[in-house]
């Protein structure tokens, strides 16, 4: 009895493996969902739509894009976290999947481990900027006013736990000024409150601020990378402002359930590596954010994360942030 037992299990066992071998030699066999954690029209969902073409030309399958805004992008990435890990459910991550560690107390899913990487897809600086009219000219002006006046200037940004509203934290701690953090629901929201006189700062995209540097409207202080950006290569670093090691390029990034076999992430990340080099996608994924695209390994994208996690729980306690 107990041999029939053990040969029965060794038939179920190989059954199994003969299923999983099966999925991942037809993968994939249908549609693809794509799921991203911010509002359609955004960001995120440009280089979700951008991507999803690459793959489904690579694949042979559409990629669906699906919004699945809130709580910072935890939302989408919760469901993903969820998802059956068969690949047919991926998720599009931009650098708050890292922050999210750092600002709440406790979530649903692990940012690292709860997740398969693919790979990342691009990176992009931020830019501080303030009104055309403030009195500071550059960034070295915006600290002199801010040491000055502690807790009497507030910058915006896209929201709490945004990429954007901790690179102005680091900035305070950096700089050893305290300039007091305002949310918004998104970049366009904080560039009208810049215009308008609701702020005197703002941390916002290049993509988005550009036209109004451009016009004369806002005035460009700084890029958060320790390169210029191609976009606005007449604004200088914060680096090169004089606050050395100051670095914030925030990203995005694929990934999928945990579990999901490591012949359907091969697949998937070399499909996403073959998009990335097409030149029609590579210039529409970095034109959508004033990025730079640079794919990965799946274990590169997890040491990023990693990385970035202990970085801004370090910002996040040295700036005494609540976390919620």
């Amino acid at each position: 009895m107990r041999m029939k037992r053990l040969a029965a299990a060794i038939f179920l066992l190989g059954g199994v493996l003969a299923t999983g071998r099966a999925s991942a030699d037809n993968y994939p066999s249908h549609p693809i969902r794509l799921l991203h954690g911010f509002a359609a029209g955004g960001a995120a969902d440009a280089l979700s739509r951008i991507i999803a073409d690459g793959l489904s030309k690579k694949l042979g399958q559409p990629v669906i894009v699906e919004a699945k805004p809130g709580a910072g992008g935890n939302i989408a990435a919760d469901a993903v976290a969820k998802a059956a890990p068969d690949g047919y459910t991926l998720g599009l991550v931009t650098g708050a999947h890292a922050i999210s560690a750092a600002t709440y107390k406790s979530l649903a899913y692990q940012p690292a481990d709860s997740f398969e990487m693919i790979s990342t897809l691009v990176y992009y600086a931020l830019v501080i900027a303030v009104r055309n009219d403030y009195p500071a000219k550059s960034l070295g002006e915006l600290i002199t006013i801010a040491k000055a006046k502690p807790g009497s200037l507030s910058f915006g940004s896209v929201g709490f736990g945004s990429t954007h509203h901790l690179a102005g934290e680091l900035l305070n701690a950096t700089a050893g000024v305290e300039i007091v953090h305002v949310p918004y629901r998104g970049d366009s929201q904080s560039v009208t409150a810049l215009l308008g006189g609701d702020v005197p700062v703002i941390v916002g995209t290049p993509v988005l601020l550009a036209p109004q540097i451009q016009s004369g409207a806002v005035r460009g202080l700084a890029v958060t990378s320790p390169t210029r950006t191609a976009l606005l290569p007449d604004v200088p670093t914060v680096q090169e402002a004089g606050l050395k090691g100051y670095d914030v390029r925030t990203w995005a990034g694929l990934l999928a359930p945990k579990g999901t076999s490591p012949a359907i992430i091969a697949a998937l990340n070399a499909a996403t590596l073959d998009a990335l080099g097409n030149p029609d996608i590579k210039q529409r994924l970095e034109t959508a954010v004033g990025g730079e695209v640079r794919g990965s390994s799946p274990a590169e994208m997890k040491k990023l994360i990693e990385t970035e996690i202990a970085k801004w729980i370090g910002v996040v306690e040295q700036a005494k942030i609540p976390r919620i």
